[in-house]
């Protein structure tokens, strides 16, 4: 199957999650002439920020430059994690034993923040903690999880991950593509638009204004507070928070230099009959693998499609032209799918950071949350609810992710130039297994 026929006859280039969570439609909201804090994003981090600063009696208000949630928030695979990517050690060898227990602690409290907050706000958004299979694509990688399993080097928390030899792998997933695997039980799926959906009818219960199609000009400081020129308009706040991670622009040069807007493509295929979901997708874990160029897949929450993501290209493209690729590489993992089409294609920006960490901090006046690595679902709630407490004055604690450098890089202006060098240096390392 190639061209056009991968394509449903009702193909959409928009999320699958729209389906069941439209985003919220324009209205008249009139911007008013000043508020106690003014929010710059309506995805997670704004949100739960926005959550915090209005039950401590802050006058509040989200602007945001497209509808509410239309960046990653409903764009993501609906993966939960405990996010922080680097490990125990290489965090030590940077910032001493302390910190690095403290960042690992946070990453860990993201993924029990955003369940307990789901259940205690009953929102109903597919959440299930079914685990991950995270495979190995090459003999050399699956000894290198082996090894990482059998000798545990986080002293902060207990993973519970177990290995999964290849003659065991058919348990966990239908495919001879890997050379076995490990399994991380704790993490969880969750379905991201249902999730903003009901993040924003909290927020909105909580007193929080929510204007869309408000996008933010100008930031300019006053004596004691800021002037923010928007296309509806100049308002007045006393403080300000910059929620926009992987749609970060000029409006703020200092976070861009430090953020890396990087694409992620996904698609949805056609409805796959139950006996064969069952027999590929055995459980309902969420799946990942070792290559540098990871993919990341799942089946949906009702079981009748299957999610898959990934970087496929050099440069940022049409989701018409990433689907196809994106479907190549699934078949690669199962040929049982070769026939089935696609239904959506789509794409998203994540933040990443040269040092591959999230940040949360004050600049001069200005808060912010950014740069979660690709593990936004949880870590943009936790971090969105930590700063949006700092704001209100709810602590005086500083988050371990403020208390790290955060650096950018000389005469990087917010595009990405060392993407496409980078992305072929990666297809190498994958090729070779290192």
């Amino acid at each position: 199957m190639s061209g056009s026929n991968l394509f449903t006859e009702n193909f959409k280039a928009e999320p699958y999650w729209w389906e069941n969570a439209a985003l919220m439609p324009a209205g008249n909201n009139q911007l008013p002439d000043s508020v106690d804090v003014l929010i710059i994003g309506a995805g997670y981090t704004g949100l739960h920020a926005a959550i915090q600063t209005a039950r401590a009696g802050r006058k509040t208000v989200i602007i945001d430059a497209e509808a509410a949630g239309w960046g990653c928030s409903s764009r993501n695979g609906g993966q939960i994690s405990t996010s922080v990517k680097p490990g125990f050690a290489k965090l030590k060898s940077r910032y001493g034993e302390q910190l690095a227990m403290e960042i690992l602690s946070e990453g860990q409290a993201s993924r029990d923040y955003i369940e307990d907050f789901i259940k205690s706000e009953k929102i109903d958004c597919n959440f299930e903690t079914v685990g991950r299979f995270h495979g190995a694509h090459t003999k050399g990688q699956y000894e290198k999880l082996a090894r990482e399993c059998s000798e545990p080097s986080n002293p902060v928390f207990e993973t519970e991950a177990f290995v999964v030899p290849k003659q065991d792998q058919k348990s966990e997933l239908g495919t001879q593509a890997y050379y076995g695997g490990i399994v991380y039980p704790k993490h969880a799926s969750i379905d991201p638009a249902k999730y903003h959906a009901g993040l924003l009818e909290v927020t909105r219960q909580a007193g929080v204004e929510i204007i869309s199609y408000c996008k933010a000009e100008a930031i300019n400081r006053e004596m004691n507070s800021f002037e923010i020129k928007t296309t509806k308009g100049i308002i007045s706040a006393k403080k300000v928070v910059v929620a926009t991670n992987g749609y970060t622009s000029s409006l703020t040069p200092w976070l861009r230099n430090r953020v890396i807007s990087i694409g992620s493509y996904i698609i949805a295929t056609e409805e796959i009959p139950e006996d064969l979901m069952q027999k590929l997708f055995p459980t309902n874990r969420i799946l990942s693998d070792t290559r540098k160029l990871v993919y990341y897949y799942r089946p949906t929450p009702d079981r009748k499609r299957v999610l898959f993501g990934g970087r496929v290209s050099l440069y940022e493209t049409d989701p018409r032209k990433s689907g196809p690729k994106l479907h190549r590489d699934l078949v690669a993992l199962f040929p049982e799918l070769k026939e089935t089409r696609i239904s959506h294609s789509w794409a998203g920006f994540v933040a990443y950071t040269f040092d591959e960490l999230m940040h949360a901090g004050e600049r001069d006046g200005i808060y912010y949350a950014t740069g979660y690595c690709g593990s936004g679902v949880g870590m943009a709630s936790y971090l969105g609810k930590r700063i949006g407490q700092q704001v209100a004055d709810k602590t005086k604690e500083v988050t371990a992710f403020g208390q790290i450098p955060f650096k950018g890089r000389p005469y990087y202006n917010g595009i990405p130039w060392f993407l496409a060098p980078s992305v072929v240096a990666c297809r190498i390392r994958d090729k070779i297994g290192f």
